[in-house]
């Protein structure tokens, strides 16, 4: 029999991406024998990719009860409850699945007998980087903040030299060099601010450096702050509470403050306190993509823009799908790379004994294969 992969429509709400892009299904039809694509009425839409040109790349346009037919559904977003409802036992389904945040998820995809393999656990090593979606994503995301900083801002990012007079460049501070923070540095640095980078790992200076930013650094004894994946360690308790007062003085020079300090799994780290931002110029924006995990900043709004002592507090939770036609057309390359990588003679083959699908693989055979994901759901329990 053919394998069959499903690309549905999106439903969650402001997603526009999709996760496979007519050019990319072209290639895998090719490359795969007896590959059989099958791609939802309206899916690419809003990633601007018609049914018509999915047509033409060799897929079938189908309705959503056919795709969730496949032996295996490709996504972005994790999947709703009544996608779970649809989808049948042995069936395989890759894409972002929120592993560490939704552990329920993962039961309920477990109770299924459904194969998951989660974007978010693809394993940091150098043969998988090609797989690397949330890399991918992040990189967008630094970009997107920064105009949008850029354009929330009421003062110009560059140094200009005019007939009546000289502007000053704005101040950009960058909180955390992950790979969302050093495309902000970049591209800070490319609309002409004066930029700064602040990381808890002290590895992170030449990266910032290299990219023309000063690092910031406080008086503060870190230690190894890097994990075994390439992540920034959890701080110790008093090491936290003494963080934001040694970063309130450069978050009260900067005109913005891009924050992106972020731990999978857990809240995000309080690194701008109420008093830091009282303490801001006027007009001042700050962007918080760790909203989603609660913030950065005290007064951060998961999806809000809150207007605090004169200063703008965004928080974003999608930037990426701010720019759906790069954003789908990165992620189609990530997923299907993953993919690819276990489709042996048409079909699609588990392979536990390979690092990436055994780092990657979330559920399988009625049970939550991640072990730190177990531990999380038993202590729910």
């Amino acid at each position: 029999m053919a394998l069959t992969i499903g690309i549905p429509r999106e439903t969650e709400s402001g997603e526009t991406r999709v996760a496979l892009i007519p050019k990319i299904a072209d290639r895998m039809l090719k490359s795969v024998d007896g590959l059989e694509i099958l791609v939802e009425s309206g899916a690419g839409e809003r990633a601007f990719h018609s049914d018509r040109s999915f047509e033409d790349a060799g897929c079938q346009i189908v309705d959503r009860d056919t795709v969730f037919g496949a032996d295996l559904i490709a996504k972005v977003a994790p999947p709703s409850d009544d996608e779970i409802a649809a989808m049948h036992e042995g069936q395989v389904i890759a894409g972002f699945l929120s592993p560490l945040d939704r552990p329920s998820l993962a039961r309920a995809l477990a109770d299924r007998g459904v194969t998951s393999l989660s974007m978010e656990l693809v394993p940091r090593i150098s043969r998988a980087q090609k797989m690397d979606a949330l890399s991918a994503m992040s990189s967008l995301g630094g970009y997107r903040a920064t105009i949008l900083a850029a354009d929330r801002l009421p003062k110009f990012f560059p140094l200009l030299t005019t007939a009546a007079g000289t502007i000053r460049p704005a101040q950009v501070l960058v909180l955390g060099a992950g790979v969302a923070g050093l495309q902000a540095i970049a591209t800070a640095k490319r609309l002409g601010a004066k930029v700064f980078g602040y990381d808890i790992r002290d590895a992170t200076r030449e990266e910032i450096e290299s990219l023309g930013a000063k690092f910031v650094e406080l008086e503060l004894d870190m230690g190894d702050q890097e994990d075994e994946g390439g992540y920034a360690k959890e701080l110790q308790k008093e090491k936290q509470e003494r963080q934001p007062e040694l970063l309130q003085p450069h978050i009260a020079d900067a005109d913005v403050v891009i924050s992106t300090a972020l731990i999978p799994g857990r809240p995000a780290p309080l690194l701008i306190r109420e008093e830091a931002v009282e303490a801001m110029k006027p007009g001042s924006v700050i962007i918080d993509l760790a909203a989603p995990n609660g913030g950065n900043c005290a007064y951060t709004e998961a999806g809000e823009t809150v207007v605090e002592h004169d200063v703008s507090v965004i928080g974003p939770t999608n930037l990426p799908a701010d720019m759906p036609v790069h954003a789908s057309q990165l992620y189609a390359k990530t997923i299907t790379s993953l993919i690819e990588e276990f489709v042996e003679d048409g079909a699609f083959t588990p392979d536990f004994d390979d690092e990436i699908f055994d780092g990657a693989c979330l559920t399988h055979d009625g049970e939550v294969h991640n072990e730190r994901v177990r531990g999380m759901l038993s202590q729910e329990a």
